[in-house]
């Protein structure tokens, strides 16, 4: 018989024993601390960069640029048509109207480059190693919410820089074209901020971006065009002071009643029912109430998804 194989007990090394320090080429950082602000203007900047598609694949540059020209030649349009009008003395659309009448378009370009802006961080949980940098909560909210605003208000802006250089162009009134560009402008600056919140948070709620595009252009299109029927509805009924007040359930219709009530503008509500003063002040506070709901919504989201 073979005899059974013996086994010793391993005797553990003694402390330090076969230790040895490896030195693997790492070096200290000695460059220049360049801080909180530093950092939250580069994750503003490569937010904003992100949603027309720079410094990432062209294939994620052909959506928000197809959209940013479909946006674009409407306004080459009208100039167009102003100048070959014999007689013309105005573009055929408001300013303040432009963006108004384009909302579908508005709303697929945030509905795809909101869930690109926060909910790619959410899913592969790369908003901890944010926090883990000299940058805090608000600061990461701070960044996101200006970055979607600038990138909607570049978008919204463009169609009315065509509108106003062609409408030079084409001889017409400069003052009148100038006050219409103004107020075309403080209407999508307003536009723009109450829309990126809104699209913020909703693709912030969900870290599948699918879930997210779907939910934001629900959110944006179901509301305004019950809104809208409604509204023809009571018009139709002879109920016209019940149009101005149906207008502040939905965020297209709030910036029309507000920039109809302050800046003059037309009103795109169904039998021209303007607001009154009355409710132009309370479409004021509701538009403002939503912002800063917004940002109280984005900071709560990211208290916990920072953990």
């Amino acid at each position: 018989m073979r005899p059974e194989p013996t086994t010793s007990p391993a005797v553990p090394a003694q402390r330090g024993e076969d230790a040895s320090i490896h030195n693997i080429g790492y070096r200290h950082y000695d460059g220049p601390r360049l801080g909180r602000s530093y950092a939250r203007r580069s994750l503003l900047t490569q937010s904003l960069r992100g949603a027309y598609g720079l410094g990432r694949s062209a294939k994620s540059k052909v959506l928000p640029f197809v959209l940013l020209a479909v946006m674009v030649l409407p306004a080459g349009i009208l100039v167009a048509v102003a100048a070959v009008t014999p007689g013309a003395d105005e573009l055929a659309v408001e300013y303040t109207e432009y963006a108004l009448m384009l909302q579908p378009v508005i709303g697929l370009y945030l509905a795809s480059q909101a869930p690109q802006s926060v909910s790619r961080d959410l899913r592969f949980r790369t908003v901890p190693l944010y926090f883990s940098r000299p940058i805090e909560r608000v600061d990461y909210v701070a960044a996101k919410y200006a970055a979607m605003a600038s990138a909607l208000l570049l978008f919204t802006a463009a169609p009315l820089v065509v509108m106003y250089v062609g409408a030079l162009l084409v001889e017409l009134d400069f003052g009148d074209q100038t006050t219409g560009f103004l107020q075309g402008l403080a209407s999508i600056a307003l536009f723009s901020v109450l829309h990126a919140g809104i699209g913020l948070v909703v693709a912030a709620l969900t870290p599948r971006r699918g879930f997210g595009v779907a939910a934001v252009i629900a959110v944006l299109t179901i509301p305004y065009f019950a809104v809208t029927t409604v509204q023809a509805i009571a018009d139709e009924q002879g109920n016209g002071g019940a149009v101005a007040w149906l207008g502040l359930f939905s965020p297209g219709s709030l910036v029309d009643g507000f920039q109809s009530a302050f800046l003059g503008a037309p009103t795109g509500f169904p039998g021209g029912h303007e607001p009154g003063t009355a409710a132009g002040a309370v479409y004021a506070l509701v538009i403002l109430g939503l912002i800063a709901a917004c940002w109280a919504a984005l900071m709560s989201r990211y208290r916990k998804a920072g953990l």
